[in-house]
């Protein structure tokens, strides 16, 4: 898309400013990167819930820092004037700043993001500030962070009662503080979303967190119903079904071979006569 621009964060900040809702969708790969890009997305993120819908695993904690640079620089061939998020997987922000740069840098110069994202809230503030400081854009992560899920106790909707509201506030207000230049808020209640979104300066994205956020994010598999089984999320508006229409599509294939429909004759090549009679023979051919 030659007349496309990809957004930065000052535009992303000014949009907030005007009112204008960011969308927000996740990919892992060049086709469906560039698929996003076409449809007009703002923003892609290379998530590490490309653990569970792309590599099949139970949760995004065994994805590494080698997945996520292989499937972001997949994205950015595919989405040249988008801007693409790319997620730090588990544990790769947690140690040293040296340690944490290196990821980063990976990320930014073998995958070509234009920023990473980090979950969680006051215990990465430092973290945060660091990256920062080392010129590269970081979009923060609070409220059901899927990392953090085994001290959480599962996929729980977060800010139900003030303390926890409290809590959420208070993560969002440092992050801002840390130079964040935006956050999602994933599974968090409407009215605390809301709240949040007044009292920061930054855009927040939310995922099951409401209508009032300055934008919204949602999973490429979940939006597109693309997975088997398909779990039924409440957050989520499917807006194509296409796993029942490739599901159809490759079974009807298998049948068309079964039954020598296919490949029908508008499908095949054919060879002139000498190239026959080399073959065969002309006596060959004739019997033939």
């Amino acid at each position: 898309m030659a007349d496309k621009h990809a957004l930065n964060i000052v535009k992303m900040k000014k949009m907030k400013t005007d009112g204008v809702p960011l969308s927000m969708l996740t990919a892992y790969d060049y086709p469906s990167a560039l698929l996003a890009e076409e449809a007009g997305i703002d923003l892609i993120l290379v998530g590490d819930s490309l653990g569970n819908v792309v590599l099949g695993y139970d949760t995004t904690l065994p994805v590494t820092i080698e997945d996520m640079v292989y499937h972001t620089r997949s994205v950015t061939r595919g989405a040249q004037h988008t801007f693409i998020v790319a997620d730090m997987p588990f544990m790769t922000y947690h140690g040293s700043i040296d340690e944490t740069l290196r990821s980063v840098r990976r990320l930014m110069q073998e995958g070509r993001a234009h920023a990473v994202k980090m979950e969680g809230g006051l215990e990465i503030c430092d973290t945060v500030s660091a990256v920062v400081a080392a010129g590269v854009p970081v979009l923060g992560h609070i409220g059901l962070t899927p990392q953090s899920v085994n001290m959480i106790g599962g996929y729980r909707i977060q800010g139900k009662d003030a303390k926890d509201a409290q809590r959420l506030m208070e993560q969002a207000k440092a992050l801002e503080a840390a130079g964040v230049f935006g956050i999602v808020l994933e599974l968090v209640t409407e009215e605390v979303a809301e709240a949040i979104s007044k009292a920061v300066s930054i855009p927040t994205i939310g995922i099951g967190a409401g209508r009032y956020c300055d934008g919204q994010v949602l999973v490429f598999h979940d939006l597109l119903r693309y997975a088997s089984p398909y779990r039924e999320k409440r957050f989520v508006k499917t807006y194509a079904d296409v796993g029942n229409l490739i599901r159809e599509g490759i079974s009807s294939y298998v049948q068309e071979v079964k039954d020598r429909s296919f490949p029908a004759e508008s499908h095949v090549f054919n060879a002139e006569e000498h190239v026959l009679e080399s073959l065969y023979g002309a006596a060959g051919k004739g019997e033939k």
